[in-house]
């Protein structure tokens, strides 16, 4: 079965719905077909947390349990725009949970099959969570929407040219003012970015987007005062609760940065303060700064 082109995949009711489309081989069980869009790339990149979303979209059609809970990614070769494979295994299913492994891989020059990401998943069911909360976490106080800071407001040259950021076009980030001094040259080197999450085209938010939502900002090392390509290894994320209508509240932050690594902590939180999302992830610093 050849790959599908981005126009024979299922259209969504969002662009990010169709965008993460995975198309199961009939004659291939556990195998998924996708197109990596050109439209959430970042400097050329593909984004990660949008690679994320569609291994995940491929566990949730093999596994019992619909929801992510908490999924562990090892971003292992740089992902490119186009035809992708995703395959899937089950490790094991149980009454609450089941847990699934994916692997998202692209063909190179030489028609060798390169692995992009391995995703190992705990799968649930977000809405047969109890209920009771005991937590010392606090939502971030920070502007309405309105009074924060948007791609379009960033001095020309902060994220490269737009033709290689498709991904600024298709979500609408709102940073708070307080932790945007980087991008005029005057990183607090606190470590720390804040804003407001949502899809441009309105999409409401669910765990998916969640899963996009703890990679959708500016790497923490520019507040650090450093610059250039900051390279995911790894990303953990704990989903835990669907969030309620509106838009997310997102907080980064770093403690650390030693040889030449760097671990980037974030809360998602929802409309009714609710913290929906805890995540980690392991990034390499470039070589030079500037």
């Amino acid at each position: 079965m050849s790959p599908p082109t981005a126009a024979e995949l299922p259209v969504g009711e969002s662009e990010f719905d169709r965008d993460t489309e995975v198309v199961p081989r009939s004659d291939d069980p556990g195998v998924f077909d996708a197109v990596l869009s050109s439209g959430w790339t970042i400097s050329l990149g593909i984004n990660g947390g949008y690679l994320l979303a569609i291994a995940d979209r491929a566990l949730s059609q093999v596994l019992p349990h619909p929801d992510p809970l908490s999924v562990s990614a090892y971003y292992l070769t740089a992902s490119v725009p186009g035809p992708a494979v995703v395959r899937t295994e089950v490790v094991r299913t149980g009454r609450s949970m089941s847990t699934g492994q994916a692997r998202v891989l692209q063909t190179d020059s030489e028609g060798n099959e390169v692995e992009r990401l391995r995703v190992v998943a705990h799968h649930g069911d977000l809405d047969a969570l109890p209920t009771e909360v005991r937590t010392s976490a606090s939502p971030p106080v920070m502007p309405p929407p309105h009074q924060c800071v948007g791609a379009e407001h960033a001095p020309d040259g902060v994220f490269g040219p737009r033709e290689t950021n498709g991904l600024i076009e298709r979500l609408d980030v709102r940073m708070d003012p307080a932790t945007v001094g980087w991008a005029l040259g005057e990183p607090s080197g606190r470590g720390e970015i804040r804003g407001w999450f949502r899809l441009a085209d309105g999409r409401p938010n669910d765990p998916l987007a969640v899963l996009l939502a703890t990679d959708a900002f500016p790497p923490t090392a520019f507040d650090l005062g450093i610059r250039g390509w900051v390279p995911t290894l790894e990303l953990t994320v704990h989903v835990r609760a669907r969030p309620a209508p509106g838009p997310l509240r997102v907080v980064l932050g770093t403690r650390n940065l030693a040889g030449g690594l760097l671990e980037e902590d974030a809360e998602v939180w929802d409309s009714a303060d609710r913290l929906v999302a805890q995540s980690r992830q392991l990034a390499r610093t470039p070589r030079r700064t500037r």
